[in-house]
C-alpha cells in the first residue's frame, strides 16, 4: 500500500503523507463487532492528569477483534478489509459457515473471498491460526500468543512478523521484530503471514491539526520553562539543561531500565534484541 504525497501549495502540504486507502472494502464497521471509545483526557478516576499531553481527538469506534481464534475447525470466508482507527494494521471481516462474524488482524496477500480456518488441523497457508508445533520453521508468523489460551499479544502491529527458528522439548524458539530470541510453549498459538499495511511506517502527520485529531495535545519542553516548573528549567540564555534529561519529577527519561532485574520470564529468552545472551541464574 503506497502513500500519498502532495505539491507544496501549503507550508503544511510540504510534509504530509496520507495511506491510500486502496485495500479498504467497506466504509462503515460491523455494528455488533464495535463499542464508543470511553475518552480520559488522561485523567484518573479522581480526575487527576496521569498522563500529559492527551485529551480531545475524534470520536472512534472501538473494534472487537479477535485474537484468540477459538473457532477451530470451522471455515471462514473473508467479506472485508476494513480500517481501524486505533490500531496501525488493517482489519479483516470473517464470517463463519454458521454466521457468525469476527474482526482479525489482516495479514499482507489476504484477499477478499479466502477461506480461512484455524486449529490443528488447519494448513500453514497465510491467515490461517494453528498451533506452534505445526507451523513450517522458517515462515512468518503474527498474532502470536504467550500464554496457551490467553490470545495473542505480541507481533500485532503493521508490518510486523516473527520467524519460528526451531523446536525442541515441547518449546519453539522464535526471533521476534524487535530481535529477540524467546522460547515459546509449542502450544501456543500464531496466525501465518505478515501484519498488513506495511507502509504505516511512512506516513508523516506533516501538521499539529493532525496529531490533535488523535488526541495528541501540545507539551513544552522542559528546558523552555522555570526552575519552579521543571528540573531542566532556567538557566542564563538557552541552555540544554545541564543535566541527564528527566521528567518534572526527575526520573530519567533515557537510557532508564524499566523491566524488573529478576522475572521469571527470564529464562524464556534466549537472546536480546541487542544479540547479547541472557545471563544463567
Amino acid at each position: 500500500m503506497p502513500v500519498k504525497t502532495f505539491r507544496p501549495l501549503t507550508p503544511s502540504t510540504r510534509y504530509i503523507t496520507i495511506a491510500s486507502f486502496d485495500e479498504i472494502t467497506k466504509t462503515k464497521p460491523e455494528k455488533t463487532l464495535v463499542y464508543t471509545r470511553k475518552k480520559t483526557g488522561g485523567r484518573n478516576c479522581y480526575g487527576r492528569v496521569t498522563s500529559r499531553g492527551r485529551g480531545q481527538g475524534h470520536k472512534q469506534k472501538v473494534r472487537t477483534v479477535d485474537f484468540k481464534r477459538n473457532k477451530r475447525g470451522v471455515e471462514a470466508k473473508v467479506v472485508a478489509i476494513e480500517y481501524d482507527p486505533i490500531r496501525s494494521a488493517r482489519l479483516a471481516l470473517l464470517e463463519y459457515v454458521d454466521g457468525e462474524k469476527r474482526y482479525i488482524i489482516a495479514p499482507i496477500g489476504l484477499k477478499i473471498g479466502s477461506t480461512l480456518m484455524s486449529g490443528a488441523v488447519a494448513p500453514p497457508e497465510i491467515g490461517n491460526c494453528l498451533p506452534l508445533k505445526n507451523v513450517p520453521i522458517g515462515i512468518p508468523i503474527h498474532n502470536l500468543e504467550l500464554v496457551p489460551g490467553k490470545g495473542a499479544q505480541l507481533v500485532r502491529s503493521a508490518g510486523g512478523s516473527a520467524v519460528v527458528m526451531s523446536r525442541d522439548e515441547g518449546y519453539a524458539q522464535i526471533r521476534l521484530p524487535s530481535g529477540e530470541i524467546r522460547r515459546f510453549n509449542e502450544t501456543c498459538v500464531a496466525t501465518i503471514g505478515q501484519v498488513g499495511n506495511p507502509e504505516h511506517e511512512n506516513v508523516v502527520l506533516g501538521k499539529a491539526g493532525r496529531g490533535r485529531h488523535r488526541g495528541i495535545r501540545p507539551l513544552s519542553r522542559g528546558v523552555a520553562k522555570n526552575p519552579v516548573d521543571h528540573p531542566m528549567g532556567g538557566g542564563a540564555g538557552k541552555t540544554s539543561g545541564g543535566g541527564h534529561p528527566v521528567t518534572p519529577w526527575g526520573v530519567i527519561t533515557k537510557g532508564f531500565k524499566t523491566r524488573q532485574r529478576h522475572k521469571q520470564s527470564d529464562r524464556l529468552i534466549v537472546a536480546r534484541r541487542d544479540g547479547r545472551p541472557m545471563k544463567k541464574r
